[in-house]
């Protein structure tokens, strides 16, 4: 029964979108206090929008709270996953197995005492199905009933927080399927008008995204470090088999000139406006050449000219392709 000296403590998997800052918002207006976990684990964003994050679940009463979860996810989840891939490169019932699996490790070390999420039963073809969502509770270990889903708890089980009095099951939702109606009336009451996720989704249910990582694992290991290079920048495979990435505006120069990598070299003209640019540190010279008259061609040049090239340690001096069109060959999508 419920300790009424107690305040419960509830971590919330969090990603930023309007489900979830309801999910936290139901949980504080019984009082319970919240710490809204953001698992990274790469593929969530193509830049930074943990400011953002922060705001919002703040705005729903809860702590936030960002784990660097990559390196483990990359090691234990993306590439054999038990319950396989949707339409894409995304292994979602694993991912949410195991992000509840790493939520409930963290309930000693932050004194909490349950997890929420959420989700929505039906919302999502894949992942949110009543099976997978049972799928998900194997995953996380969760044989406690500690994970709960305020959005839709009265369509499933009773879990422990309610059967033990923590969190009043009358409180909770029973919304169902892919309708928006019940959350957008939702945030109005709550006063709440910027809630589109940050992220845009996860990158990996996006086909050209996926296009491009499954391309560059037929060359090499994936490692963390490669996740953001991938974000970004056009991608193009060179004729002996070298990575070339370019820079499409002035966001993506910066990103990839802060990118830390040791599989690459950086690359840029001199005293010309053009772009960034990133080159496997393997490339042989009939590519390392070739590489540098493409980051011309994408520059403010004269095909008729020569341009000084910094490549990695290298100056190169050479002129820009005749054409873009000659460029295109190369690019991964």
């Amino acid at each position: 029964m419920k300790d009424n000296k107690k305040q419960y403590h509830a971590l919330a998997l969090f990603s930023g979108g309007l489900d979830s800052m309801i999910a936290i918002k139901l949980m504080t207006m019984q009082g319970i206090k919240v710490t809204a976990i953001n698992m990274n684990i790469g593929f969530g964003s193509r830049t930074d929008v943990s400011d953002i994050m922060r705001e919002r679940a703040e705005l729903a009463g809860a702590k936030f709270l960002v784990l660097d979860v990559r390196d483990d996810y990359l090691k234990k989840v993306l590439f054999n996953p038990k319950y396989g891939y949707g339409k894409h490169f995304n292994p979602c019932i694993d991912c949410h197995g195991f992000m509840f699996r790493i939520a409930k490790e963290y309930l000693t070390e932050l004194d909490a005492d349950f997890m929420v999420t959420g989700e929505v039963l039906g919302q999502r073809p894949m992942s949110q199905r009543s099976e997978a969502l049972g799928l998900v509770k194997k995953l996380a270990l969760d044989e406690e009933d500690l994970i709960l889903r305020p959005m839709c708890a009265k369509n499933m089980e009773i879990t422990k927080p309610e059967r033990e009095g923590w969190v009043d099951r009358e409180k909770l939702l029973d919304i169902s399927g892919r309708s928006r109606e019940v959350q957008l009336r939702l945030a109005a009451e709550f006063g709440w008008e910027n809630f589109q996720s940050p992220g845009g989704g996860c990158l990996l249910t996006d086909i050209n995204f996926t296009k491009k990582m499954r391309e560059f694992i037929e060359h090499n290991d994936l490692e963390v470090e490669d996740i953001d290079v991938l974000k970004n920048g056009r991608h193009l495979r060179l004729p002996n088999g070298s990575k070339l990435v370019i820079g499409r505006d002035k966001n993506e120069n910066e990103l990839l000139e802060k990118a830390i990598n040791h599989k690459y070299i950086k690359i840029k003209a001199d005293e010309i406006p053009g772009p960034f640019a990133l080159l496997s540190n393997s490339a042989d010279e009939e590519d390392f050449n070739l590489a540098a008259r493409i980051v011309l061609t994408f520059a403010k040049t004269d095909i008729s000219t020569q341009y000084s090239v910094h490549m990695g340690e290298k100056i190169l001096k050479t002129t820009p392709l005749p054409t873009r069109e000659e460029a295109h060959k190369y690019f991964v999508i």
